[in-house]
């Protein structure tokens, strides 16, 4: 708020004059997110000035930032403000302060109401009082409750008409930012460059100008301005916080180790047990997993119920991974309790999810569901775990890709179970895809077929057919699992697969030559075998002869059959008249040669 006085002394200007660097002071550290030392700066003002509407106002500011617990901060913005109007009642930028306490509570109204009140007692000639816009600015876009239009029409009525400044571009920028995700980046890039013409030094424009860029992942402009915003200020503490980072990301460990220390260095003599996190993070990314274990379990044993779920992440793969190395250096019993220290974490992790950084990631139930297979998880335990992954709010594509994961592990052990599961796996892949493709719906359905789950790979691969009419494979699975049902072929539901399946497969009889052998002995077989009808069995054999001239077998059978067919008396029935059950695969003559057994030699290819 700018204060005008008239006649001063010089020695009242002077007091003045160390008042306000004081209020700079610690402006600067509350922006550079020492929130410590703001408070502190402004409540050393306070003991000389008890009714001073600056260090009021922006030491309600700092301890609200310094409360990380919403609740709490809601507590405190409320006992601050309150306490500021008993001491200076009349003061517009008190009452703003007091209004940003309402947003927080939700109450939108009474928050507007002194907002409205303050701009009115402040303003000029020249519009609004630019410090006091400035605040109630900072008050709706710092809340949920804020109305970021209303102060987007606020200052940029200001900006044509009146006063303006650089923090007044800097705030307005980030309005439009929140305002318009992945909209607003161009205008709000021209209010942050405007910021710095009006204040080349203003290193706070550099922060944000790196953190528009990180949203557009234009990794080299997040670089210059973070190095120009050090440069400017090289106490900015959040600065070297992103660099860190920066670095990290990009395994330079050692320039990461630097600007941690320059990050914890700048924020002396305040000090945060979360800053060994950082370390333990620097530590796992080193795979120095006991260092990063050391660390993190510091961090538990310091903030006990209050600790973050992302300790409990770090703590259950740091765990995991020095299990796996020891179970490859043959330690088993170390091994084994470093994985359960792992299931351990991971269940703290997923009992505590948090938001953010500490939410719920893909990952995270990549390593639960390795971590309970290590320490002997059920299936249905390792299944749950991926199914449950499909509530994660992210990109479809990497929920699909974790899902082919858990399915091609369950895949890998090859046994029924692991089968039928990797089946329930690749359903959910169909259930999450938003166009599942011909390989993913042959994929379940051929799992589930392996598992001896034929009613429900029966089902799917009546929809392949559906879908794909032209196409042989759900031919080639309806006829494989109708045999898998029917192995005696009493029920000959077999047949009419194996029938539009030939079909198909005489559009090309020199690539399918061998497979059409193969279902062509199987409709002989059954022709023979069930049906008693040997003019249809060497109907077949025929059609299979005449691909395969040479072949003694399909040769044997037909002159078997030939005979077999000369030899009956002329009033003979043309049918047994015996029930087919009485039918024994070994009483036809066609079995002796192996070559149309009911199970008759089969090959399944993939799409």
């Amino acid at each position: 708020m700018k204060r005008i006085y008239l006649l001063l002394t010089v020695s009242f200007c002077v007091v003045l004059t160390t008042s306000g660097q004081t209020i700079l002071e610690g402006k600067s550290h509350l922006f550079a997110q020492r929130f410590e030392l703001a408070e502190q700066t402004f409540q050393q003002i306070l003991k000389s000035n008890p009714a001073d509407p600056e260090a009021l106002y922006w030491g309600g500011q700092a301890v609200i930032e310094r409360e990380l617990d919403s609740a709490k901060r809601v507590a405190v913005a409320r006992a601050w403000y309150d306490k500021a109007l008993q001491a200076a009642a009349n003061s517009p930028l008190v009452m703003v302060g007091a209004g940003h306490a309402d947003l927080l509570e939700n109450k939108k109204d009474e928050a507007r109401q002194k907002f409205e009140s303050a701009l009115t007692m402040s303003r000029t000639r020249k519009g609004d009082n630019i410090d006091i816009l400035n605040a109630v600015s900072r008050s709706n876009i710092e809340t949920k409750a804020g109305d970021l239009n209303y102060v987007i029409a606020k200052m940029s009525a200001q900006i044509e008409k009146g006063d303006k400044n650089a923090e007044m571009y800097l705030l307005l920028g980030n309005a439009v930012r929140k305002a318009r995700p992945g909209e607003g980046g161009g205008e709000a890039f021209q209010n942050y460059q405007e910021a710095l013409r009006l204040s080349p030094g203003y290193s706070l424009a550099n922060y944000r100008l790196a953190r528009l860029f990180d949203s557009q992942k234009n990794w080299e402009l997040v670089l210059q301005y973070l190095n120009e915003c050090v440069q400017k200020d090289p106490r900015f503490t959040p600065a070297y916080y992103e660099l860190f980072y920066y670095y990290f990301y990009r395994r330079d460990y050692v320039n990461a180790e630097k600007q941690l220390q320059l990050y914890i260095e700048t924020k002396q003599p305040e000090k945060n047990i979360q800053d060994e996190f950082l370390y333990s993070q620097l530590c796992w990314a080193r795979g120095d997993y006991a260092c990063a274990i050391s660390k993190a379990e510091q961090v538990i044993a310091a903030t006990g119920t209050a600790t973050r779920p992302r300790v409990y992440r770090l703590l259950a793969d740091a765990f995991y991974q020095q299990g796996d190395t020891l179970a490859k250096q043959q330690q088993a019993d170390a091994a084994t309790q470093a994985f359960a220290s792992a299931k351990k974490y991971s269940d703290q992790f997923f009992a505590h999810p948090g938001e953010g950084m500490d939410g719920e990631a893909l990952y995270d139930f990549q390593l639960r569901a390795d971590i309970i297979d290590k320490t002997g998880g059920t299936p249905a335990e390792i299944f749950q775990t991926y199914q449950q992954s499909t509530r994660v709010d992210t990109l479809v594509g990497l929920k699909i890709e974790l899902l082919k994961k858990g399915a091609d592990r369950f895949k890998a052990k090859g046994d029924s179970l692991s089968r039928i599961i990797e089946g329930d796996l690749r359903t959910l892949i169909l259930t999450n895809k938003p166009n599942p493709s011909q390989r993913d719906l042959f994929d379940a359905g051929f799992a589930y077929y392996q598992g001896k789950s034929y009613p429900i790979a029966d089902s799917l691969f009546g929809i392949y057919v559906e879908k794909y009419p032209e196409e042989s494979f759900g031919y080639m699975m309806k006829f494989n699992i109708q045999r898998a049902i029917d192995d005696s072929m009493l029920l000959g539901s077999a047949v009419p697969w194996a029938e539009k399946y030939l079909v198909i497969l005489e559009k090309d009889t020199v690539k399918n030559k061998k497979t059409i052998i193969g279902v062509g002995g199987y409709l002989a077989a059954y022709s023979a075998n069930m049906l008693k009808d040997k003019e249809k069995a060497l109907f077949y054999l025929r059609r299979m002869l005449a691909l395969d001239p040479t072949n003694a077998a399909i040769q044997q059978n037909i002159n078997v059959l030939e005979k077999a067919a000369s030899t009956k008396p002329d009033n003979a029935p043309k049918s047994d008249p015996a029930p087919k059950s009485a039918a024994a695969p070994g009483r036809n003559p066609l079995n002796k040669t192996g070559l149309l057994a009911n199970r008759a030699d089969f090959v399944v290819v993939a799409p």
